[in-house]
């Protein structure tokens, strides 16, 4: 009679523990999808100011066509981008497109910037200077945004990874890790771009 209540009480025990352990896999992962949330608030965002930007610029530099519609161009597919993020975060394919549309948005606007420097009015536009101090503002949420994302991806990671959730994760369906939010060109991307006037 005595060993089977000890048996019953370690199995209690055991019971409770492996239901400690999916308790923490499901609020670590949904950790890591809010963060996700946060970043996809201040892209789109972001995303939203690059049309006012673009068509504060177009009086100013009507035959500078090219490098407007590239900007535009580059904008649509980081929305698409990060649609098919949203759609998974955490998953490697859907990051990687994510930040190669990134990648390429940036790029499109540091050519507007340079085109930029050539219209001193351009540069003294009271329009251009906010939507310009508003994007500044937004880059820098967006950098903050993806640092937690990518915290709690680390912590759902180290922990899923660690001894004994190794064992039971896959069980649970957290077979596989969740990937970080990482830019080709990372150390410029967390610098806020620089929009001189």
């Amino acid at each position: 009679m005595l060993s089977t209540l000890i048996f019953l009480a370690i199995l209690a025990v055991v019971v409770f523990y492996v239901i400690g352990i999916y308790n923490k896999l499901v609020s670590l992962h949904n950790r890591y999808q809010n963060a996700f949330a946060q970043i996809e608030v201040q892209l789109k965002r972001r995303y939203d100011l690059i049309p006012n930007l673009v068509e504060t610029a177009k009086a100013y530099m009507a035959h500078e066509r090219e490098t407007l519609e590239a900007v535009i161009a580059a904008r649509n597919g980081a929305v698409a981008g990060l649609q098919a993020a949203a759609a998974q975060p955490g998953n490697a394919q859907s990051m990687a497109q994510l930040a190669g549309a990134e990648g390429l948005l940036q790029n499109a606007l540091g050519r507007l910037n340079v085109t930029l420097e050539a219209y001193p009015d351009l540069k003294a536009s009271q329009n251009m200077q906010q939507v310009s101090e508003e994007l500044s503002s937004t880059e820098n949420k967006v950098a903050f945004a993806r640092q937690a994302f990518n915290d709690a991806v680390m912590d759902y990671n180290t922990y899923k990874q660690s001894f004994p959730p190794v064992v039971l994760a896959p069980t649970f369906g957290h077979g596989q890790d969740a990937s970080l939010l990482e830019f080709a060109d990372s150390e410029v991307i967390q610098a806020a771009p620089k929009v001189s006037f």
